[in-house]
């Protein structure tokens, strides 16, 4: 795939739970990594998968200056961190998960993607066998997701069902 993403903490957080962080890397052309994202997971436990990951991973770390039209949006440090990279470089879709966060992007004109969406995509691009499972394992760790946008996203975009 030949686009660019930036990546906030959330995605690679829940990805690297499932071990499946290696597609943040292996289906973009491109992936930076905002380092107020590197700072806040490397602020959690030493034994986090995501700090982990984030200690030996082939990503690029990239100092941003929050943009005032994003900040007036009141988000998180790294999810203004993300969309103001995005917004200062077009072309760049942000990977974020927060419903407030992608809200500001929709308005911006910045392409979004969340986690769901990166699952997916690798199920399109046959680097998964499957989606459902990792979706049921994400579920399974916490994260929240709607079980009738996973039934509606499974189905329409890959063919899979939901139980």
């Amino acid at each position: 795939m030949n686009e660019r993403w930036v990546v906030n903490a959330s995605p690679l957080i829940v990805l690297a739970q499932i071990q499946c962080e290696h597609l943040l890397v292996d289906l973009p052309g491109e992936i930076v990594v905002p380092q107020t994202v590197v700072n806040e997971i490397n602020a959690g436990p030493a034994n986090d998968a995501a700090r982990k990951y984030l200690s030996h991973a082939p990503l690029r770390v990239v100092a941003v200056l929050p943009e005032a039209i994003v900040q007036g949006w009141d988000l998180g440090g790294e999810e203004t961190a993300v969309l103001s990279f995005a917004q200062q470089n077009r072309g760049w879709r942000a990977v974020v998960d927060d419903g407030a966060a992608r809200r500001c992007a929709h308005v911006l004109g910045v392409p979004v993607i969340g986690t769901l969406g990166v699952i997916l995509r690798a199920r399109k691009a046959n680097l998964i066998p499957a989606a459902a499972p990792l979706l049921r394992k994400l579920k399974d760790e916490g994260f929240r997701l709607d079980d009738e946008i996973i039934r509606a996203a499974l189905s329409g975009t890959v063919g899979e069902e939901w139980a």
